[in-house]
C-alpha cells in the first residue's frame, strides 16, 4: 500500500492489528503517520472504513494523537452509511464510539456501545475484538467504582487474549486486574501481577502501560505509607509517559498523585515541628533553657514540599484542561483544597472542594462527588472547632458537617470503593464528636462501621483519621462534669428548680438530635410540652428561631 493511497487495504489493517497485539507501538504509530492521507481525506463509504475507525480508536488509546481525532472520524458515518455496513465492520465502528465516550467520561454511554458488541459475541469469530471490548468495559466499570464486575470483564478479556497467544496484549489487561485486586485488599496478588506484566512489557515500547505499572507501584506504596518509594515510582511513571507524549493525561495523573504524597510528608513534618515546639514550651515553663529554635531543616523542607506540590498541581491542571478531563481536574482541586485546609485557609479550601464537586456532578462521578463532600465535612468541622460564625448562627457549621458526611456516605455507597466508604463513616463519627453534637454513642457506631470496612488497611491519612476517631470515642465515655458534681451532692447554691432547668438544658438538646431534630418527638419521648422543648432549645441556641 502506497503511503499516499487513500484506499484502506486488508493488508494495512492486518499490519495495524499485528502491531497492536504484539505491542510494537512505535512501529504502529509510524505506520499511521506514513498514511496520514487516510485521515485528511477519510471517506466513510469506502471499503474497510469502519474497521479502520475501530483500529484507529485502539491506536489513539495507546498514544496516537488525541481522542478528538476518533470523534471526528466517527462523526462522518451518516445513518445511511451505517445501514449499509457489514456486521463485522459495524462492530468496529461501535467500538470506536465507545472509546470516544470513555475518553469523555461518559461511562454509561460507553458501556452501551461495548455491551452491544459483546451481545453479538456468538455472531463473530473476531476474538481480538471481543478481548478489547471486555477490557474496555472493565475499565469503564472501574471508573464507576464497580470493582467486582470490572474484574470479571478484565479477566475475560485477558483470557481471550492469552488463548490467542497474544501475551503482550494480555499483560496490558493484567495491569487493570492488578489495580482491581489492590482495591479489593489483596496487595500481594496485585504486586505479583504487576511484576509479571512488567517482565513481558519491558521487552516492548508500550511506554504508556509501563508508566501505568510504575504508577500502580506508587499508589500501592502510598497506601502503605512508604512515601519516598511512592514518589520515586511516580517519577518513573512520568518518565515513561513522556517518552510517548510529554502532555499525556497520565502525566497529569502522576503529578497529581505525587503532589498528594508530598502533602502527606509535609503533614508528618508539621507534626514534628509542633512536637518540637511543645517540648520547648514545656522546657520554658520549667525554667530550663530551650534548645534554640528547634530544627530549622524541618521548616525548610516543609515549605519546600508544599511549594513543589502546588507547582505539580498547576502542571497537572494545565494538562487535564487540554483534555477537558473532569475527574482529573476534580482530583487536582481536591488536592488544592487539602493544602489550603492544612494551611488554615478554610475559605479557599471550601471553594476548591465545591469546584471538585461540580466537576464530578457534571459527569455523575460518584467517587469524585463523595470525596468532595467528605472534604467539605472536614472543612465545616474545622469551622466548628474554631467557633467561626457561631455568634450569628449557632450550630450551623456542625449541621452542615453532618449533612456533608451523610451525603458523602450515600454517594460512596454507589461504588464498591470500601476505603472511601470507610473514610466517610470516620468523618461522620468525628462530626458526632465535635463540641456541638458531643454524641459518643453515635460516634462509636460510626467507628465500628469504618473498622469493619478498612479490613486492616494501615498507613496514610485515612488510617490516622480512624485512629483519631478511636481516641475520641474512648474518651467519649467520660461523664459530663456537671452531672458528676451533682452525683456527688455538689450543687452549690442552686435550688432544685434551677438544677432541673439546667438538667433540661443538658438532656433535651441531646434527645432532639437523636429524634431527628423534631420538637414533637422530643415532647412525646420525655412527656413534656412542645413549648418547653422549644424554649430550652432556643436558650441553648440549638433551634433556629422560625423552626416549627
Amino acid at each position: 500500500m502506497s503511503p499516499n493511497s487513500t484506499e484502506i487495504l486488508d493488508e494495512f489493517l492486518a499490519q495495524l492489528k499485528e502491531d497492536l497485539v504484539c505491542r510494537r507501538v512505535g512501529r504502529g504509530l509510524a505506520r499511521l503517520e506514513e498514511h496520514r492521507g487516510l485521515l485528511t481525506s477519510f471517506d466513510p463509504g469506502q471499503r474497510n472504513a469502519a474497521a479502520f475507525a475501530g483500529y484507529l480508536a485502539q491506536w489513539v488509546d495507546v498514544g496516537f494523537q488525541r481522542p478528538g481525532l476518533v470523534k471526528e472520524i466517527v462523526a462522518r458515518f451518516s445513518k445511511a452509511v451505517r445501514a449499509r455496513l457489514p456486521l463485522h465492520d459495524y462492530l468496529y465502528l461501535r467500538m470506536a464510539e465507545g472509546m470516544v465516550a470513555m475518553s469523555e467520561e461518559s461511562k454509561d454511554e460507553a458501556l452501551r456501545h461495548f455491551d452491544f458488541v459483546l451481545s453479538l459475541e456468538a455472531e463473530t469469530d473476531d476474538n481480538e475484538l471481543l478481548a478489547i471490548a471486555n477490557f474496555w468495559k472493565g475499565r469503564c466499570l472501574r471508573m464507576k467504582g464497580e470493582y467486582d464486575q470490572a474484574l470479571a470483564f478484565a479477566v475475560k478479556g485477558r483470557e481471550l487474549a492469552s488463548d490467542l497467544g497474544h501475551e503482550p496484549m494480555a499483560a496490558v489487561m493484567r495491569v487493570l486486574e492488578s489495580w482491581l485486586f489492590f482495591q479489593k485488599g489483596d496487595v500481594k496478588l496485585a504486586i505479583d501481577i504487576l511484576h509479571e506484566a512488567e517482565a513481558i512489557l519491558s521487552k516492548t515500547d508500550d511506554f504508556l502501560t509501563l508508566g501505568n505499572i510504575h504508577s500502580s507501584y506508587g499508589r500501592i506504596a502510598r497506601r502503605q505509607g512508604r512515601y519516598q518509594h511512592a514518589i520515586d515510582s511516580f517519577a518513573r511513571a512520568i518518565a515513561q509517559y513522556k517518552k510517548r507524549d510529554p502532555l499525556h493525561r497520565n502525566v497529569a495523573r502522576s503529578l497529581n498523585n505525587m503532589a498528594y504524597v508530598k502533602r502527606l510528608i509535609a503533614l508528618q513534618l508539621r507534626r514534628k515541628i509542633d512536637a518540637d515546639a511543645a517540648r520547648r514550651r514545656k522546657a520554658a515553663t520549667r525554667g530550663r533553657a530551650s534548645n534554640g529554635q528547634g530544627k530549622p531543616q524541618y521548616r525548610g523542607r516543609f515549605e519546600q514540599l508544599r511549594q513543589e506540590a502546588l507547582a505539580e498541581l498547576a502542571e497537572a491542571a494545565a494538562i487535564y484542561e487540554q483534555y477537558e478531563n473532569h475527574h482529573g481536574l476534580g482530583s487536582v482541586h481536591l488536592n488544592y483544597a487539602y493544602l489550603h485546609l492544612d494551611n488554615g485557609d478554610l475559605e479557599h479550601a471550601e471553594a476548591a472542594a465545591k469546584t471538585a464537586f461540580r466537576l464530578g456532578e457534571e459527569k455523575r462521578d460518584h467517587i469524585l462527588m463523595a470525596r468532595a463532600r467528605l472534604l467539605l465535612c472536614m472543612i465545616e468541622n474545622a469551622l466548628v472547632e474554631e467557633g467561626i460564625g457561631e455568634s450569628t448562627e449557632p450550630g450551623n457549621h456542625a449541621r452542615l458537617a453532618q449533612d456533608f458526611a451523610h451525603e458523602a456516605i450515600e454517594l460512596a455507597k454507589h461504588t464498591q470503593n470500601r476505603r472511601l466508604l470507610a473514610h466517610t463513616h470516620v468523618w461522620q463519627g468525628l462530626t458526632y464528636c465535635n463540641r456541638f453534637f458531643d454524641d459518643p454513642d453515635a460516634a462509636r457506631r460510626c467507628y465500628d462501621q469504618a473498622l469493619t470496612l478498612t479490613k486492616g488497611d494501615h498507613a496514610d491519612s485515612a488510617w490516622e483519621d480512624l485512629q483519631s476517631l478511636k481516641s475520641k470515642v474512648l474518651r467519649g465515655g467520660s461523664v459530663n462534669p456537671t452531672l458528676r458534681a451533682w452525683s456527688q451532692g455538689s450543687v452549690g447554691d442552686k435550688t432544685f428548680q434551677q438544677i432541673s432547668e439546667e438538667f433540661a438544658e443538658l438532656i433535651i438538646p441531646k434527645v432532639w438530635e437523636r429524634e431527628g431534630r423534631k420538637v414533637s418527638r422530643v415532647a412525646t419521648r420525655l412527656s413534656v410540652s412542645p413549648k418547653k422543648v422549644r424554649r430550652i432549645l432556643d436558650r441553648v441556641g440549638r433551634r433556629k428561631p422560625r423552626e416549627d
